[in-house]
């Protein structure tokens, strides 16, 4: 019997018992399922965390200068922790030091932040993140504008009180109306809108476009940073990676220098950058990875459980048809070949179901929570694979015990 032959009788078993292949099947489905929905969340999560969430926050080619990492996610031990709080902040005079010895194709911005309320008129105040930053700025985060102009270096360095504000400020301040040359107060001091950012989305459900931005030097950083003449960081942007790569080792050098530390001290200050941001998503990316296959594993041996008690119970349902096919010259191979087909048609009909009904949960949890979804292909080959050798798997012992029966005993059997 050729192997084509052999599909086509399973699936023409397949529909003549449907209620008994949709048993058989609907493990393996169910484990395919979940399979194909959290790798897929996983992979999803991974691209987010590379492309857009690290893009957000640290540009192409760009590290941070801090006191402390900003983004700490992970074990840290309390030794850790005093070692960043004993630190000296970060300064307004530590910034010349830093940047004195970088290249001229280096762009590069001090940047503090914190969370203020903005008002307009009679309505309500809203929370937002508020920026200090200078005018290259929008270079380095390659941040558009929908309206208006961004404030120019001149503006800057007079410490002009203008500002670019987000999506949301337009939306619940000036619905209607131009924002641009209107007056919103940060604290008690009036700031004059000239431009407005294009949409940055969001962050896990967390919108991006509640923020203003406004030259480094304005009142402003009274409120973004209270600790008079501290920053958070100073952003530098190399126009390649191999670049940064030097110019992390300029600002090492220049900072341990500027702050007179001995060739045995540690440094008392950070260069942060996105792969670092990410190291510790790349750690557990692994685990989840592991428990995204293991878990829906279970639902497959259920299934594989399954398919052999159904394939033992046809193989007892169909003795004469075995016999039959025995006296008129069916080889012993010939009988196991039917029946390990006929099982692995089974599984895989009901993997195929799962890649389906796995790819459209992942695009559902995608759309009622903040979690991506990025349907990885080589998880659906797996699946396919995997619910074929599960049939395989589960169908060896009733395939043999079929292979043995004798055609005369079974063309006797009822």
């Amino acid at each position: 019997m050729s192997f084509l032959e052999a599909v086509r009788l399973a699936l023409h078993t397949i529909r003549t018992q449907k209620l008994k292949s949709f048993f058989s099947a609907v493990g393996v489905c169910i484990g395919v399922t979940f399979l194909i929905a959290v790798v897929s969340i996983i992979e999803g999560m991974s691209q987010y965390m590379q492309n857009d969430f690290a893009g957000k926050f640290f540009p192409v080619n760009t590290f941070e200068l801090r006191h402390r990492p900003n983004i700490t996610i992970g074990n840290v031990t309390e030794e850790q922790w005093r070692e960043w709080q004993r630190r000296p902040r970060l300064r307004e005079t530590d910034i010349a030091a830093a940047v004195r010895n970088l290249p001229a194709d280096v762009a590069w911005t001090p940047y503090s932040a914190d969370g203020i309320s903005a008002a307009y008129g009679n309505l309500k105040p809203k929370q937002v993140q508020a920026y200090n930053v200078g005018a290259d700025y929008f270079r380095i985060k390659q941040l558009k504008l929908t309206a208006g102009r961004v404030f120019t270096p001149q503006e800057d360095a007079l410490g002009a009180n203008v500002i670019v504000i987000g999506k949301d400020l337009v939306d619940a301040f000036f619905t209607g109306i131009d924002p641009i040359g209107k007056e919103i107060k940060l604290g008690p001091i009036p700031y004059r809108v000239v431009g407005v950012a294009e949409p940055q989305g969001s962050t896990f459900g967390i919108s991006m476009d509640k923020f203003v931005i406004a030259p480094f030097r304005s009142p402003l950083k009274r409120l973004t940073n209270r600790q008079k003449g501290v920053i958070d960081a100073v952003m530098i942007q190399s126009p390649s990676e191999l670049a940064m790569a030097g110019n992390m080792e300029i600002v090492r050098e220049s900072m341990r220098s500027h702050r007179g530390l001995r060739p045995a001290q540690p440094d008392n200050f950070s260069l942060e950058t996105a792969s670092g941001a990410l190291e510790f998503f790349a750690k557990i990316k692994k685990y989840l990875a592991l428990a995204g296959i293991a878990l829906p594993a279970i639902g497959l041996i259920v299934g594989a459980m399954v398919i052999m008690n159904i394939m033992l119970v046809a193989v007892a349902e169909r003795t004469r048809e075995i016999g039959v096919r025995k006296s008129l010259g069916a080889r012993r191979r010939d009988i196991l070949a039917q029946f390990l087909v006929e099982s692995a048609t089974l599984s895989t009909v009901g993997a195929a179901a799962g890649v389906g009904l796995g790819i459209a949960l992942a695009y559902v949890i995608a759309a009622v929570s903040p979690l991506p979804a990025a349907v990885a292909w080589w998880s659906v080959v797996l699946a396919v694979a995997v619910g074929g050798g599960v049939g395989v798997v589960a169908g060896v012992y009733p395939a043999s015990r079929a292979a043995r029966l004798d055609p005369i005993a079974a063309l006797r059997a009822d």
